[in-house]
């Protein structure tokens, strides 16, 4: 059964940060919208990522967080500019959300919740004109131009003045963002760069003796560091690899390096309060009759799933040799062979490529199409700067969409 819906104003694909934000620049502007999304309700993955406590952005110097976005920061920059971390701050605090700066200059609600905040943005969008298609998974165009969905009644047409498409990129699939936009925009003549995993975790070929032991262990208070860039916290062992929030940070260029060279290695500094002539000096102490993890973990603390580190992978040869043991101890060489599938990331990187945009964010090959949020072909680690940049990119799709809806009355 099909059934074919009225003329929509505007049409907006996909409700999560970058959908709901290009909503609100219409809305308050007085032109209802109609947002559809696959899922039962929306806003999953924004919910999702509050569990941890809701990150909204970031705090640091505005030039910095703009660095953040690596070789397309010019592209999204008049985004950003547009609607920086400050007036993020600004916008929740008006939705009656309070926010603080923690110590990393990761900015939270105080409540540090997803949920009270997006109840409240529903609210005050509903309020002023939006209305929510829920269990309405998009399946690209007919032959006449009209948006089809597919629903629990039936197919559904649904012609628009203008659509956004704020489907999001393929990771966390279950949430609703699958990537499967891809082809239909292709099969127009969009140009689609390959979309691949990025704030991921990656495969590490353990041994089986190691991982019997460590499985499942945190390894805290380390630095990580990958061609020069370097970042200090905590990951975890897991069966295949490693994950948590260093190698979140250094993801995207260990996942382009294994894509060059085959496989990419990082170091680990696994006492990084101590100098490296520290560790030499007390490395290089006599030891009499007690064994080297003995020694380790009574000269330098050095025990337990860090030590197993430390042995997995070493040469044994090393472990006579203070200055190379030393040496380890500082920058433990560990081989990455590939990231984790695309479902499993935090995010992704690739999608619509910048070339294929106009200034406002509409499609080249289709005038009256935008896109925004993580469909496009950026990249960012965590701390804040996704969220952030999906938020802007849908505020500057929804100006550019607004501009043609009143332009097309005069």
């Amino acid at each position: 059964m099909k059934n074919t819906q009225n003329t929509v104003r505007a049409a907006i694909i996909g409700g999560g940060p970058a959908g709901l934000m290009a909503a609100e620049v219409l809305t308050n502007h007085g032109i209802p919208v109609d947002l559809y999304d696959a899922m039962p309700s929306v806003g999953r993955k924004f919910l999702m990522a509050g569990k941890s406590g809701l990150n909204l952005t970031h705090a640091e110097s505005y030039d910095d967080f703009v660095a953040r976005f690596g070789d397309v920061r010019s592209k999204l920059k008049p985004a950003l500019d547009a609607f920086p971390p400050t007036a993020i701050q600004t916008w929740a605090n008006e939705l009656g959300i309070e926010t603080f700066v923690g110590s990393s200059n990761r900015v939270f609600p105080k409540d540090f919740k997803a949920a009270p905040l997006l109840r409240a943005w529903l609210k005050r969008l509903r309020a002023k004109g939006l209305t929510v298609h829920a269990r309405h998974k998009w399946t690209g165009w007919d032959e006449q131009g009209s948006l089809c969905f597919e629903t629990p009644n039936g197919d559904v047409s649904v012609r628009a003045d203008a659509t956004i498409l704020a489907l999001g990129g393929a990771s966390l699939p279950k949430l609703g963002s699958d990537g499967a936009w891809a082809k239909w925009l292709e099969s127009k003549g969009v140009c689609i760069t390959p979309l691949k995993p990025s704030n991921c975790g990656f495969d590490v070929d353990w041994s089986a003796h190691f991982l019997d032991r460590f499985e499942g262990q945190p390894v805290k208070n380390i630095k990580l560091s990958f061609y020069g860039n370097a970042t200090p916290g905590e990951f975890v062992i897991t069966k295949s690899g490693i994950e948590g929030g260093p190698v979140y940070a250094l993801s995207s260029r260990l996942r382009d390096t294994i894509s060059t060279k085959g496989s990419a290695t990082l170091t680990i500094d696994l006492l990084p309060d101590r100098s490296g002539a520290d560790v030499q000096d007390r490395v290089a102490r006599p030891r009499g009759k007690k064994s080297m993890a003995t020694h380790l973990k009574r000269t330098l603390n050095l025990s337990g799933v860090k030590a197993g580190l430390l042995y997995e992978c070493t040469a044994k040869k090393v472990f006579g040799e203070p200055v190379h043991l030393a040496s380890a101890i500082k920058a433990l060489p560990v081989t990455v062979a590939r990231p984790r599938p695309i479902a499993e990331a935090i995010s992704s990187a690739g999608g619509v490529a910048w070339h294929s945009l106009d200034n406002g964010l509409q499609l080249n090959a289709l005038p009256g199409v935008f896109v925004c949020g993580e469909m496009m072909d950026w990249d960012a680690p965590t701390g804040g700067y996704l969220l952030s940049a999906c938020m802007a990119t849908g505020r500057k799709a929804g100006e550019a969409v607004l501009k043609r809806l009143n332009d097309s009355e005069t």
